[in-house]
């Protein structure tokens, strides 16, 4: 049988170092959250535009090739 251990946590206030450091890396969080969501918008704008381009070279072939 395993004996129950009481895990004691002891809350340690952070440096203003530490402080700084972490609000860096939270800052730097959301910039990476907020760029990767412009991003998922422009790939997605970029599938149109690709889209549409190949449906507009498609419609001038056959327009050349009518002629």
């Amino acid at each position: 049988m395993s004996e129950n251990k009481e895990v004691k946590t002891k809350e340690v206030e952070l440096t203003e170092r530490q402080e700084y450091l972490k609000t860096q890396l939270n800052d730097l969080q959301n910039k990476e959250n907020s760029l990767m969501f412009q991003l998922d918008q422009i790939k997605a704008c970029q599938q149109v535009f690709n889209q549409a381009f190949i449906e507009e070279s498609k419609e001038v072939s056959e327009k050349l090739s009518e002629e």
